[in-house]
């Protein structure tokens, strides 16, 4: 069954196209990928509002997504959209304009779903026998989700790259003062995360990682294949904070693998992960290119075999 997965993410549209097999492994093969820096969660944290300009950018994209769909035969679409959309007062106008492009209505899922997704795309065909953490670093909220085969504890932090960046993160590069005071504020809402049992395997997913693994490993390019399942450490995450920080946005833009669109907000995400690790007492984290798009692809074809 060939299905397509779009993330309407706070900083990120994204679109996987795959074909995932009928036997019970839903063995899952990428046809296309797309991901467009959209940042359609920029002033939300704020106003509660999409900026206009904003909202005509992202819808622009998704018709770009739904010509890409309409060309590769795709049985079942399903779209959703996650912590802008849910702080969003204007939601609805986004939503209506979007459906009108894709032909399908975006679901506004919650951060339990939101988690859940996660964890399935991370952990498939991982194979580990003790509970793995996924950690889940978006523009507006990160997600924890911790478990076995399924999710057991899941909590949702109403911080991310584009929401520390506009609090904190304005001026570049950033003095050590303000680094410090952006750390403190992250490690005050992640108080909240207690996990009730030690990972064994702590899993990070989305672009965030992804970036700042193509960092560590100094791609002349960003390779997926190069990033995926390769490991970052908790003195490597610390390095890539302050190397980053000493930048400012152009200098940071001018590196070779740094995606267009997410320089100003990659030292953001970059603290939030720092801080995850501390507070989930890890030192090395696997980077995943298998998380939410992943796992929405495999419960869509799920969800029509039964």
């Amino acid at each position: 069954m060939r299905v397509a997965a779009i993330d309407i993410g706070t900083n990120t549209l994204r679109l996987l196209i795959a074909d995932v097999s009928g036997d019970p492994t839903r063995t899952l093969v990428p046809i296309a990928r797309r991901t467009i820096v959209a940042r359609l969660g920029r002033g939300v944290d704020s106003t509660k509002l999409i900026d206009p300009d904003v909202l005509g950018r992202g819808v622009a994209v998704l018709a770009g997504f739904a010509d890409i769909i309409r060309r590769m035969d795709v049985g079942v679409v399903r779209a959703v959209a996650t912590s802008a959309m849910r702080d969003a007062g204007n939601s609805d106008l986004f939503l209506e304009q979007s459906t009108r492009v894709l032909g399908v209505t975006p679901d506004i899922i919650d951060s339990d779903e939101e988690a859940a997704l996660s964890f399935r795309g991370a952990t498939d065909g991982l194979g580990s026998n003790g509970p793995v953490l996924v950690i889940d670093p978006g523009g507006g909220s990160t997600e924890f989700v911790l478990g076995t085969t399924e999710p057991e504890y899941t909590v949702s932090i109403d911080i991310g790259s584009v929401r520390i960046t506009e609090r904190h993160l304005q001026e570049r590069p950033v003095p050590p003062q303000v680094l410090a005071i952006a750390r403190s504020a992250v490690d005050e809402l992640m108080a909240r995360v207690s996990l009730p049992m030690k990972p064994s395997v702590v899993i990070g997913v989305g672009g965030t990682f992804s970036t700042m693994a193509a960092l560590h490993l100094d791609l002349p390019r960003f390779d997926t294949e190069k990033v995926h399942r390769s490991t970052l450490t908790d003195n490597a995450i610390e390095g890539l904070v302050e190397f980053l920080a000493l930048k400012s946005v152009e200098e940071t833009q001018q590196i070779q693998s740094m995606e267009t669109g997410r320089a100003d907000v990659i030292l953001g995400g970059s603290i939030v992960v720092e801080r995850a690790l501390k507070v989930a007492d890890a030192t090395e984290v696997i980077v995943s290119e298998t998380g939410i798009l992943h796992g929405l692809a495999l419960t869509l074809a799920e969800s029509q075999a039964s």
